[in-house]
This record gives structure tokens, C-alpha cells and sequence, in this order.
């Protein structure tokens, strides 16, 4: 019998407080996976951002509107393959109140040019361009709510009061969907022109952001410079970054919730050593004779070390495949699914990342390790005669 397998035996001793503490061990390391998954889901949109995309928006904040004619003094910057613009119009449908979804209304020449991985049948697009109430509505969206093409879809929206006290009337002229996961499949988007149409002329002319595409990916950040350069001396000073940092600085707003999320996860952690700890000086106080015997016939205290220190990373790792083995299916395959489904404009893409499945697993046999180190120190010091002599 080697140290190894006297080490894994010594689990079974209790059978009942294993289990439980194995359980333990695998519900920690779950919540564990689904709070970095959360996070994970949540910065997907800037990870995954197309590196050829410049946004151009108010220098202030980006709920403030541009001029629509910056639009063009940006298409005719050197370098700039093509652009578009697009406005916040904050809808909601009144059928179903409780329901978010992005609404936006979009230049229907070049949207799709520039988000070109947003796939769409050729007859609905041309469909689309030809009516102006018409919009096309992700798939995700379209399946939940139960549209279909050709739906007349009313919208109310807090920033834009419709014309006269009427109404915002659409016709759901097609359905797209996308190439790339990370890419929210629940948007509903609509011309611009017909939200300007309705506005008072104080409002009129006005987008929220230029979205443009550069022809070398390498001089994205450049162009921005250049691009805020351009309108330095206009009445409205601009902010243009790349896609990534644009998405990046979009979820600053969110900054407390990340780091909340953050520090619950490393309090997981802490409770994972905590139910290890604790089983592991259990576990250590109950074989205090056992271990008196052992140092009696020619054990050394290092060997009682190991025998501690394998005893927890035994119990951490069966705890971290129970964990990993349970949680990475059902965040991947049930609660995954059911977000994206329900929660698609938040997470379009919720997916444990594998390398925080692999991470799970190696802490949970670490925390074992940690959580066994004082109790396997106050083993190999304790006197061979005071041990023989404690009655368990």
C-alpha cells in the first residue's frame, strides 16, 4: 500500500461527512462557474468586437445626439471603407410590458453593411428598405414574443413621443440572425428616417452614433484620433473609439455590479477552504492516536504532512469533478440556453469558458491544500506519548 492510497482510504472513514462536505465542495465550485460565466457573458460583447470598427460618439456622454451631418464629412475621411449611424429609441411593446428588448432606429442602406455579420434573407432586407415603418427583429425575439413577418408591432417608447399623441406603427418586414454568438439576437431595428419624420423640428437631424469601418484593421485607433481631429472646431466635439474600448466603456456603468460579482466569487472561495478546513481538523482529531502509532514505529512528521495534505486534495478534487462534472452541463445546457432565450439583449452568448471549468478544478485541489496546512502541521508536532495517551 503506498502513501497515496493510505491517504485516499483515510476519506472513507466517515462516510456521511465525506459526502456532505464533497457536496459542499461541488456546490461552491458551481456558483463558482456560474459567476464567472456571468462575467464572462456579460464583457462578451467587447472580447469579441470586430477590430475594423470605429464609433463615433458625443464627447460628453453617449445619451447625447450628434449632428446627422457628421455622417458625411466621416465618409469622406481617408482610410473609412463605409459607415452608418444609429439612434437609441428606447421602445417597448405594450403587449408585453415587462419585455426588454433594444430598439433602434438605423440607416437601412448601410446598417447591415457595417454589421455585416447579422445575416438576413436578400428579399426580406429589400423588403425592409422599401417600406418606411418597416423592421427587421432578431430571431431570438421574434420566437419568444411569437412574431412573425408581416405583423403590424405598435411601439411606445419614453424618449420619443409619438406624432400628434398617435402611435409608433411598424410591419415586421424580416428576421435576421447572426454568424457570430456574441451578438444580441434581440433587437428590434427600424428607419431612421420615419422616427425623424415624426419629430418636432427641434428634434429633427439629430443620430446618436457613426459607426464606421476602416480598411486596416491596424489603423483603427488612429482613425479615431483623426476622426475626433475633424470636429475639434465643430459646435459638437466628438468621442471615437474602437468597438472594443466603445463596448468596454458602455459597461464602466455596470463597474460595482462586476466587482460585487468578483468578490462573491473569491468568498466562495474562502467558504470552499472554510467546509474543507473543517473536515480535514475533524478528520485529524480523531486519528490523533492512529497518528501517535505511526510516528511510534518509524514514521517521520513529514510523512504525517503528506498523509493530511493527500487526505484534502483527494477530498478537493472529488469535490471539483462533482462540481465541474454537475455544474458545467447545466449552466451550459439548461440555464444557458434559458438566458440567451430570456435574457438575450443582456447575455446573447452565455457559455461557461472551458479554461474556467480547468481553473475550478485545480483550486478546488489548491483550497484542499490550504485549508489541510494547519491541521497537517499541528499533526506532525504533536509528542508520540501525548498522542497515544489522548482518548478519542
Amino acid at each position: 500500500m503506498t502513501f497515496t492510497s493510505l491517504a485516499a482510504r483515510n476519506i472513507l472513514r466517515n462516510k456521511l461527512r465525506t459526502a456532505l462536505t464533497i457536496c459542499g465542495v461541488a456546490v461552491a465550485v458551481i456558483t463558482f462557474l456560474l459567476l464567472r460565466t456571468v462575467l464572462s457573458a456579460w464583457t462578451s460583447a467587447a472580447d469579441f468586437a470586430a477590430k475594423d470598427r470605429v464609433v463615433t460618439r458625443h464627447k460628453i456622454t453617449f445619451v447625447m445626439q450628434l449632428p446627422k451631418r457628421y455622417i458625411d464629412q466621416v465618409r469622406q475621411m481617408p482610410g473609412i471603407k463605409t459607415a452608418t449611424w444609429a439612434n437609441w429609441f428606447g421602445g417597448k411593446d405594450p403587449k408585453h410590458e415587462n419585455e426588454f428588448f433594444a430598439s433602434i432606429a438605423v440607416d437601412p442602406g448601410t446598417y447591415f453593411e457595417v454589421y455585416d455579420e447579422m445575416e438576413i434573407p436578400q428579399d426580406e432586407l429589400d423588403a425592409f428598405k422599401a417600406d418606411k415603418r418597416g423592421v427587421i427583429v432578431g430571431d431570438a425575439i421574434a420566437k419568444k414574443l411569437g412574431w412573425q413577418i408581416g405583423q403590424e408591432l405598435t411601439l411606445e417608447s419614453g424618449i420619443y413621443a409619438a406624432p400628434e399623441g398617435g402611435e409608433w406603427k411598424f410591419t415586421i418586414r424580416g428576421i435576421y440572425t447572426t454568424k457570430a454568438r456574441s451578438v444580441d439576437r434581440s433587437s428590434v431595428l427600424f428607419h431612421w428616417e420615419y422616427l425623424n419624420d415624426g419629430l418636432p423640428e427641434a428634434r429633427r437631424d439629430e443620430i446618436g452614433w457613426i459607426v464606421s469601418r476602416v480598411g486596416d484593421a491596424k489603423q483603427t485607433a488612429d482613425m479615431g484620433v483623426k476622426l475626433d481631429k475633424v470636429f475639434d472646431d465643430q459646435d459638437v466635439q466628438t468621442l471615437s473609439q474602437d468597438e472594443a474600448s466603445f463596448n468596454k466603456s458602455f459597461l464602466a456603468g455596470f463597474s460595482m455590479v462586476l466587482k460585487a460579482l468578483n468578490l462573491v466569487s473569491l468568498v466562495i472561495l474562502v467558504i470552499m477552504a472554510l467546509v474543507m478546513g473543517n473536515t480535514i481538523a475533524m478528520g485529524v482529531r480523531e486519528r490523533t492516536s492512529e497518528y501517535g502509532t505511526m510516528r511510534a514505529i518509524g514514521f517521520m512528521p513529514k510523512h504525517i504532512v503528506f498523509f493530511v495534505l493527500g487526505e484534502a486534495m483527494v477530498l478537493g478534487l472529488l469535490g471539483g469533478l462533482a462540481g465541474v462534472g454537475l455544474g458545467y452541463p447545466f449552466v451550459e445546457k439548461v440555464l444557458g440556453r434559458w438566458i440567451e432565450e430570456n435574457l438575450g439583449a443582456f447575455f446573447p452568448f452565455f457559455r461557461v469558458p472551458p479554461e474556467w471549468a480547468v481553473v475550478a478544478l485545480l483550486l478546488s485541489m489548491v483550497e484542499g491544500l490550504v485549508a489541510a496546512g494547519i491541521p497537517a502541521w499541528q499533526a506532525s508536532r504533536i509528542k508520540v506519548t501525548d498522542a497515544l495517551r489522548r482518548v478519542v
